[in-house]
């Protein structure tokens, strides 16, 4: 497409240089910047023009340019907002993908921008009206749905307007109301808080009160009694009549219209593919709800004009259900748009649009505009980081078809490509031990074994209360995470595992499992003396690259082959491999180029070879999608602009960056669901909702709220103090919000923090971090595990099965009453794992004699859905004397609805008559008004009446 300067509108100039939001009001029919102290405000009879830059991992600016359109506004303002948009784009670079908003029909994209809500104003400019100056407060009622985003829409305030369905509020002179209808979501519900919050601080300064009415639920209260007399008293709600809002448009299959001429003609064809677009010609994609316009890149400024006019004629008949319009551009297509076709050619990514940029950067260079920022440079590319500690415990299994071998310390970085192998790591966190499950799959490894291995790693986290983060690898890729933990890896051909040397043996396949005296050659890789990895590949020629180290031995014979494209730092890790594998022979060096005979004759002659890096998928730009899995069957909604409070506790979230996707569990999901998780990060890639060609092989990361690790939190700005609260999400956001706006500081901590590496302290201290690469390549690694972990373990393992990955642990006995401070507060924990080492070991004694019996649970790491689960890996509960305080009971912690007389889910393994003493330190303060220490003080009938008064009597 040809661009000139008369195309450009000067409002337009140096637009899109930087990441942001950028607004025109359409006023005299001619685009005016909005101040920035006006964005979020916008009057009913006004058009507007948005335009949200976006700055890529990759450097460059995507571009999504919005016109929205107010119910009020005149013809020819919306008219001159829909052509504006498409010159915008032209100063762009003609990239940008282009939305039609209408007032109360806005895409969830385009909320997104201005969260919590949008309330558009009575009023407008160029339109006639006059903007509403408000003397005195209206009392109005406003209907707001949406789980992620909200839509606003002011309603009459009668009760007839009042649904079961939906959340409404009602914005009074001294007090706003919630009303959460009964069959509304959680998630609807919160949301909605954050709406009143907007109102508040907006439209009375943060100075008036608030308050919530639950559907159906008098019993006295003195906020509904006030709320149902603004309606002149309470009275049943009439049921929900259908609105033009509220109907529903049948599913019609896509049709696709060529613009010829300024028209719409429909093209006849059997199937919706990719060939039937004409890159000199524009195209009309009705699919009912949603109209896109495809815009070839060849086409004109006036054809893709014309075209935009054709769908406005579209949607404007009367008969038709409002619908959204995308305009795409050649080669910068929307997932959503592509995912209408029954077939999409799979093309990286379109690049030519930077020229286009460049052809406008010259013209207004030219006109003496200043284009700086207008062509982004190429980022500096960052080592990546693994985000984790990585000087924490390890212990590893390798599976044999149902039995599992618990690996010594120098066979633990040492795997075959035939078996499969369960990691448990535990290292210190920012407040707390955290800790991953990984399972490792060979390439070659068999079914049965596969399906082993992730059955026990699930059956650790459940056993671990859902604590632990999961993760299931493939060999080949491997997340940064897994080479930072094992520091030094050695991939084996072949396998240890009956079911492999079965397989192997039915399919008459040769037996390739590396063995020392045999030839091998190993491919030498890794970004430092802490993250290397030693791979065997095939003994042939065609196996070598130049941008790679080698080693090759047979036998006595070993030789190191530097490609001509490494450097001194990859000479290194070479050296420090030969250590490892054949530290007892002297080796012949080889530069590429200069090999011997004997070296081409081990690998069978020359034969051409690669000389490009393999590298694994970068990290692009995360994506939330909130999901819903039933019946095997998932779907999934993109989040846009997301925050951790989009992170729903009664939701399960997929976080995709195509390198990696994280999968998080709600604390609120019940136990069937949350097993369920890894099934559906695999649904998720094998539908590639994404459409960017993700590897079935990626790595997924299944993350429990509560118990998120710096990895995953990286992606968000996070606030710890929120992922600890209590309750579900609307009563999280309920307490925040009466907090002031943030949640509650004063949580206990999961787990005071552990000191490792033989360090100790009578007082807590952060633990000091390791870096992926050490500035010192030569520095021990340092791996250790607390006293208590020490003393328990070496209980439960055998002489010959004990974990070398650390010293021998200093035995002493272990008594309640003899713990210091610190060590009681770590005891719990390290007991678990300990107890959970010996499970999966073949000689096992009674646990009875060995565990401590008064170790304290920690509240969090109680999980209510588990609770029934418990089995020989969990610590041992003992209840306490009355009477003393909070956080030394030594019981679990439940949540009021569970422990309460006549609860649907009732815990079962409780004391009846001291239901309270499970309940958590705030909770129980919100119940009593006082502590568990004050309320003992009483006599024991006023305590039993008190208990009474709330059902746990």
């Amino acid at each position: 497409m040809s661009v000139s300067m008369r195309d450009l509108d000067p409002a337009f100039q140096g637009a899109g240089q930087k990441a942001g939001i950028e607004i025109w009001r359409i006023e005299n029919l001619k685009p005016v910047a909005v101040p920035t102290s006006s964005y979020g405000k916008f009057f009913t009879g006004d058009s507007y023009v948005i335009l949200k830059t976006t700055a890529s991992k990759s450097g460059a600016l995507r571009y999504d340019i919005h016109y929205w359109l107010g119910k009020d506004t005149s013809q020819d303002e919306a008219g001159v907002a829909a052509i504006k948009t498409i010159e915008l784009d032209a100063a762009l670079g003609g990239r940008a993908v282009q939305y039609r908003e209408s007032q109360g029909h806005e895409t969830e994209k385009f909320l997104s921008y201005f969260r919590p809500c949008i309330i558009p104003q009575e009023g407008g400019v160029a339109s006639g009206f006059k903007h509403v100056e408000a003397e005195e407060h209206t009392t109005r009622l406003y209907a707001c749905q949406g789980k992620h985003v909200v839509r606003v829409k002011e309603v009459p305030f009668a009760r007839s307007t009042l649904t079961h369905d939906d959340v409404f509020i009602l914005d009074t002179q001294s007090k706003i109301f919630q009303f959460n209808g009964s069959n509304s979501f959680i998630q609807e519900r919160a949301k909605a808080l954050e709406v009143l919050q907007y109102i508040k601080d907006n439209y009375h300064d943060g100075k008036c009160d608030i308050a919530s009415v639950e559907d159906g639920r008098l019993m006295a209260d003195a906020d509904a009694g006030e709320f149902w007399a603004l309606f002149g008293g309470f009275a049943p709600l009439p049921r929900k009549t259908a609105s033009d809002d509220d109907k529903t448009v049948d599913y019609q299959p896509p049709k696709l219209l060529c613009i010829v001429k300024g028209k719409a003609e429909p093209i006849e064809s059997d199937s919706l593919t990719r060939e039937l677009l004409d890159t000199n010609k524009c195209y009309i994609l009705d699919c009912g709800l949603e109209v896109f316009v495809w815009k070839g890149r060849n086409t004109s400024l006036d054809e893709r004009k014309s075209a935009s006019a054709a769908a406005e004629e579209l949607i404007s008949s009367p008969d038709r259900a409002k619908s959204h319009v995308v305009r795409v551009i050649e080669g910068f297509e929307t997932v959503m748009f592509k995912s209408k076709f029954d077939s999409w050619p799979q093309t990286p990514n379109v690049t030519v649009s930077e020229d286009g940029r460049g052809r406008v950067a010259a013209l207004l260079r030219r006109q003496g505009v200043d284009v700086k920022g207008l062509l982004k440079a190429d980022p500096v590319k960052e080592e990546p980081q693994p985000h984790i500690d990585c000087t924490g415990r390890l212990q590893v299994w390798r599976l044999n078809g149902q039995e599992k071998t618990l690996l010594q310390e120098s066979d633990q970085s040492k795997l075959f490509s035939g078996d499969c192998y369960v990691f448990l790591y535990s290292y210190p966190g920012e407040d707390r031990e955290e800790h991953l499950v990984i399972t490792w799959i060979g390439k070659h490894s068999v079914e049965e074994e596969r399906a082993s291995a992730i059955s026990m790693a699930s059956k650790i986290v459940e056993t671990m209360k859902f604590i632990p983060a999961q993760a299931r690898i493939y060999e080949g890729n491997e997340p940064i995470q897994f080479y930072s933990i094992l520091q030094t890896l050695i991939v084996y051909k072949g396998g240890l595992s009956e079911g492999y040397k079965n397989y192997i043996k039915e399919k008459e396949i040769p037996d390739d499992t590396y063995k020392e005296d045999g030839i091998a050659l190993v491919r030498i890789q890794g970004s430092g003396p802490e993250s290397m990895q030693a791979i065997q590949v095939e003994p042939v020629a065609s196996s070598l690259n130049s941008s790679y180290c080698y080693i090759l031995h047979d036998g006595p014979t070993a030789f190191t082959w530097l490609g001509s494209l490494t450097n001194t730092d990859d000479h290194e890790l070479v050296e420090r491999m030969l250590d490892l594998i054949k530290p007892e022979l002297q080796t012949k060096q080889h530069k590429e180029g200069s090999e011997s005979e004997q070296f081409w004759d081990l690998l069978g002659g020359k034969l051409e070879y690669p000389s490009q890096k393999i590298v694994r998928d970068a990290e692009r730009d995360p994506h939330l999608f909130s999901c819903n899995f039933s019946k095997e069957n998932l779907k999934v909604t993109e989040v846009y602009n997301f925050s951790q409070d989009d992170l729903m506790t009664e939701d399960i979230m997929i976080l995709n960056c195509h390198s990696d996707i994280f999968v998080w569990v709600g604390q609120q999901i019940d136990l069937k669901s949350r097993t369920n998780a890894l099934t559906i990060g695999e649904k998720f890639l094998e539908h590639d909702f994404c459409l960017e060609n993700l590897s079935r092989e990626a790595p997924i990361f299944v993350i429990i709220e509560g118990s998120e690790p710096t990895f995953f939190t990286r992606f968000f700005k996070w606030e710890s103090a929120k992922s600890a609260m209590l309750g579900n999400s609307f009563q999280r956001r309920l307490t925040i919000l009466k907090n002031g706006g943030s949640a509650p500081l004063d949580r206990p901590k999961r787990r005071t923090t552990v000191s490792y590496g033989g360090r100790s302290s009578g007082a807590p201290e952060k633990p000091q971090r390791s870096r992926s690469v050490c500035a010192t390549p030569d520095r021990a690694r340092v791996r250790g595990r607390s006293p208590a972990f020490n003393a328990l373990a070496a209980t439960f393992e055998g002489p010959k099965d004990r974990n070398l990955s650390t010293p021998p642990p200093m035995i002493r006995k272990l008594y309640a009453k003899s713990l210091t401070p610190d060590s009681a507060k770590l005891a719990p924990k390290s007991t678990a794992i300990a107890s959970l080492t010996s499970s999966f070991e073949s000689s096992r004694p009674s646990k009875e004699n060995l565990i401590p019996r008064s170790f304290r649970v920690n509240r969090e790491a109680s999980n209510p859905e588990t609770s029934k689960e418990r089995d020989s890996m969990s610590c041992i509960e003992e209840g306490v004397k009355e009477g003393e305080a909070d956080e030394e009971e030594g019981l679990p912690v439940y949540p009021y609805e569970r422990l309460k007389i006549g609860s649907d889910d009732p815990v079962t393994e409780i004391d009846v008559t001291r239901r309270e003493a499970y309940m958590s330190a705030e909770e129980f303060k919100e119940k009593f008004g006082m502590t568990k220490k004050d309320l003992y003080k009483l006599p024991r009938w006023k305590q039993n009446k008190l208990k009474m008064a709330i059902h746990l009597f």
